[in-house]
């Protein structure tokens, strides 16, 4: 299945994803809303998986090998599950629902994410989000870091059937204390039914993707697992009849065209090459911790 584009249909909303299968190996699949042909990026979030809900039977789980990234950071948020990162700084982390894993890869990083060993003798399910966040350029090439936060440490906005935990950024008057380096915002909001909740139009790109229910914007109706990207410069009304999960992301559009391949993201396309030969001739750094596995780099 291909990524296509519905027809915009009401005043406020500019596109709607419908994102494509990827299979990510033994039997993994996730939806992928960005990169799309339709919608490259949306502020500065240039990736955006929909994982699960995915059941592994007891003794399987997740297996991600090491592979590297460049000039980017990677979010990951779990709505349930966990999972265990590995990276070459030698971070070893488990996420959990409402946990936040901020990989900052910037000129070059290498790690995995797995089930961890332990939790293997009875079934998993697993189920989240994850997304990358282009770089400015004056960033793409800063020192590599990785952050955990608490599911405590998120702000909280609820009221009127609304309930709002901000991840990233800046929204709804309140800040995460999550470190970026881009003007953002990404909150995971649930609606009981028949709430709504207002976006307004300080942020140039917004968009929001429905994970569960349905969503109504301007008396139109979009089902679940679609990206639907916001009109710039107005508010909107998000109405949920029968109560909803969703993401809201977007925030200032990065500063110019941003190259992606497998991986590696790039103002520059010669960068990419580079991070090719890179991953080719093992010059990414240290290894990932407990780790001797690797995906090799696509020969397409």
């Amino acid at each position: 299945m291909t990524a296509s584009a519905l027809p915009a249909g009401p005043a406020g909303v500019d596109t709607v994803v419908v994102p494509r299968s990827s299979d990510l190996g033994d039997g993994f699949t996730v939806r992928r809303a960005l990169p799309s042909a339709e919608r490259r990026m949306v502020g500065p979030f240039v990736f955006l998986d929909h994982m699960g809900l995915v059941r592994f039977e007891a003794g399987r789980g997740l297996d991600v090998r090491p592979h590297p990234h460049i000039g980017l950071a990677t979010v990951t948020y779990l709505h349930q599950g966990e999972i265990e990162h590995r990276d070459s700084l030698g971070s070893i982390q488990p996420i959990r629902p409402g946990e936040v894993n901020w990989m900052t890869a910037g000129q070059g990083i290498v790690h995995s994410e797995r089930t961890a060993a332990a939790d293997r003798s009875v079934p998993q399910t697993l189920a989240g989000l994850q997304m990358w966040v282009g770089l400015p350029k004056a960033s793409e090439e800063s020192r590599p870091a990785f952050d955990h936060y608490p599911a405590a440490a998120m702000p909280e906005i609820s009221g009127e059937g609304v309930c709002a935990r901000l991840v990233a950024g800046s929204l709804f008057g309140r800040s995460s204390p999550v470190r970026t380096l881009s003007d953002l915002f990404f909150a995971d909001v649930t609606l009981q039914p028949d709430a709504r909740v207002a976006l307004g139009a300080e942020y140039p790109e917004r968009a929001a993707y429905l994970v569960e229910g349905v969503l109504e914007v301007d008396g139109q109706a979009f089902e679940p697992g679609r990206l639907v990207v916001f009109a710039p410069g107005r508010p909107v009304v998000l109405r949920a009849p029968k109560g909803a999960r969703l993401a809201l992301l977007g925030g200032e559009p990065l500063d110019g065209p941003r190259y992606v391949w497998w991986n590696f993201v790039s103002s520059r396309r010669e960068r990419i090459e580079q991070a090719k030969q890179d991953w080719q001739r093992e010059r990414f750094g240290v290894a990932v911790p407990g780790e001797s596995e690797f995906i090799p780099l696509p020969q397409r």
